[in-house]
């Protein structure tokens, strides 16, 4: 991808069109009321436009947990399609329910094959009921390695279940930092995002990061105000390499990520880096190009 006058890669979007609305079933009211934010439907198009007119790409990120919900994904075609009409903005990955298994295996092989696929993600831990070292799963992650993809999955407080008698069933434990680590021991050739800062368990995130250079973190889902100190810190200094530039949009909007990211005191070469240079890397993106953009 030609990355001349790109100024940053959200590694963290969701499509917001009818199909992927419908896709969240009752959380859809659920997390309206939790944010204070009803979800409307958001053309592509509409999308595009608004990282175009920001010199950003986008991942667009999609999900499956019929297993759990019994409630149909929005097809991984609808993310391809899009990044095929609007490839100056939007870099595809692909929804998986894990407990699908072959099913699951034989989705990411396709979309990868027809759409050139990105990544995977953003798997649920909690959602989907899961835990990412859970060995029965590491099929799935055996075929992610072999095409070189990257995975993301929530890690930290979830917004599916929040302020919700038991929380939906929805267990915090799923999605700890400490299960994705394991993982990423095991699978060493395999880079992994964890979505979101983390928090309550983000010094769990930023040992994970620290320890293993297959760990990244993405910083969406929480607006750059309430981040911890202890993100921004090593943010800042010792993760510095690992970590990306996402909203989780609509979750959170573009300016406002950005104007209170610039309320920040990081350093400019390690903003440099969060915005644009370390998403560019984990991708695979063409250095030179990034070089003269």
């Amino acid at each position: 991808m030609d990355l001349t006058g790109i100024e940053a890669i959200d590694i963290h979007t969701h499509p917001q069109t009818e199909e992927f609305l419908a896709a969240m079933g009752a959380r859809r009211r659920q997390m309206g009321e939790h944010f204070k934010s009803d979800r409307t439907p958001v053309s592509f198009a509409q999308q595009a436009e608004l990282f175009r007119e920001k010199s950003m790409l986008a991942v667009l990120c999609n999900s499956d947990d019929e297993t759990i919900s019994g409630v149909p994904p929005a097809p991984n075609d609808l993310i391809g399609e899009a990044a095929a009409d609007h490839p100056d903005v939007f870099i595809p990955f692909a929804g998986i329910d894990p407990w699908k298994g072959e099913d699951a295996i034989a989705e990411i092989r396709r979309c990868h094959d027809k759409f050139a696929i990105k990544g995977i993600g953003e798997l649920n831990p909690t959602r989907q009921k899961f835990y990412p070292n859970d060995e029965r799963l590491y099929p799935i992650w055996e075929v992610c390695a072999e095409l070189g993809l990257v995975v993301m999955f929530h890690i930290g407080y979830p917004g599916a279940g929040a302020g919700r008698p038991g929380g939906m069933g929805y267990k915090l434990d799923n999605i700890r930092p400490l299960h994705l680590d394991a993982m990423a021991a095991d699978f060493p050739e395999l880079n992994v995002i964890a979505a979101h800062p983390g928090w309550p368990f983000h010094h769990e995130n930023i040992a994970a990061c620290w320890h293993k250079a297959n760990y990244w973190i993405d910083l969406s889902g929480f607006a750059p105000r309430y981040w911890p100190p202890e993100v921004i810190h090593y943010a800042n200094s010792l993760i510095q390499d690992r970590v990306l530039f996402g909203t989780d949009w609509p979750v959170v909007g573009i300016d406002r990520w950005l104007d209170e990211f610039a309320e920040i005191d990081f350093k400019p070469h390690v903003r440099r880096k969060i915005m644009l240079e370390n998403a560019a890397r984990l991708l695979g993106f063409d250095q030179k190009a990034l070089a003269s953009s």
